[in-house]
């Protein structure tokens, strides 16, 4: 009887797995309308003393999108002010939702990724994983590795989708 043979582990294809660089870190939301006066209404001096009074310890290691729930007027150096105070404690702050945040921070990730160990290997970037990635991530990827990589596929080792194969000169 004939050894069977892991082609693929034997193979030089590289399986990225974005899943594997996530960050830890809670995923917070802050909305800052119950600093506002009456909750539609920015008036400096009582949205400071706020600001004061807030225990922001608890957003240690967080990872925060800063928000308005109500329809009003927020100047921008009001968000800026409230990341001064988080700064200390989080590893990021947005103004937006928890989507824009997790696009940024797939962003800082992709940002950090060596390219080197793809240069002129296929590649496969895994599909599936067990936390939502937004699609805008797979797209800054592949922008990244392209230039290096021999071949570009999705999916699983066992069913991929090509996507790129460097042309032989």
């Amino acid at each position: 009887m004939d050894e069977i043979v892991n082609r693929v582990a034997k193979s030089s294809l590289i399986t990225l797995d974005l899943e594997e660089h996530y960050p830890s870190g809670a995923r917070t939301k802050i909305d800052i309308a119950p600093w506002l006066y009456e909750g539609i209404i920015l008036k400096e001096t009582d949205f400071r003393k706020s600001l004061e009074e807030h225990d922001w310890s608890q957003y240690q290691n967080h990872y925060i999108a800063l928000y308005c729930s109500e329809d009003a007027i927020i100047p921008s150096w009001a968000y800026l002010l409230v990341s001064t105070k988080l700064a200390p404690y989080v590893h990021k702050v947005v103004v937006g939702d928890l989507n824009l945040l997790e696009t940024l921070i797939f962003s800082d990730v992709i940002a950090n990724i060596d390219v080197k160990e793809f240069e002129g290997r296929p590649v496969i970037v895994k599909g599936c994983a067990k936390i939502t990635i937004p699609e805008s991530a797979f797209t800054e990827l592949i922008l990244k590795i392209q230039p290096v990589a021999k071949s570009l596929m999705y999916g699983e080792a066992c069913s991929t989708v090509p996507l790129y194969k460097k042309s032989k000169k």
